[in-house]
């Protein structure tokens, strides 16, 4: 499912379940910059939205409904598989299992995929607006999830494991 000339993208969106001052969320924030530098040092990585992760960054493009416990990671990769080794085979992994200590239960979808032309570096409002269209319209060309993928082989072998088995 590759495109030719193009590059995958990819917006997550959360709720922090307390400030990012709050001991709460203290080891997720603590995280933060190690997590991304390692996805920036990642083969096939190709670009981060700044702030990426960061709630109240300062960046006035990473900010969703004025909520500054909102957070948004936006980034861009060369292929489906280098996105996948860097969620399923890094330190990204023990954190997304724990993903229910720091960040509230959305009742909508929060992650969405989408091609890229080579080059082009989208915007927090160009991801929400492929989020809106997946959420209102199913998976497409214009927006999906791992499932649409044929080729998302470790979200499929792991998407299913228990969080207890994800932190061994």
């Amino acid at each position: 499912m590759t495109q030719t000339g193009h590059h995958l993208a990819q917006l997550n969106v959360g709720r922090l379940l307390a400030p990012t001052d709050d001991p709460r969320v203290a080891e997720f924030m603590g995280a933060l910059d190690q997590v991304n530098g390692l996805g920036k040092r990642m083969p096939g990585f190709v670009w981060m939205m700044e702030g990426s992760g960061a709630p109240g960054s300062g960046n006035t493009e990473n900010c969703i409904a004025g909520d500054p416990q909102f957070v948004a990671n936006l980034t861009v990769w060369t292929d489906v598989a280098s996105l996948e080794q860097f969620v399923w085979n890094t330190v990204h992994r023990q954190f997304y299992a724990r993903r229910a200590s720091w960040f509230e239960a959305l009742d909508a979808l929060h992650f969405v995929m989408w091609w890229v032309p080579q080059g082009h570096r989208p915007t927090l409002a160009e991801g929400l607006d492929r989020l809106e269209h997946l959420r209102a319209h199913g998976a497409s060309a214009h927006a999906f999830g791992w499932d649409w993928l044929a080729e998302a082989a470790l979200w499929k072998r792991r998407s299913c494991t228990a969080a207890t088995e994800l932190a061994q």
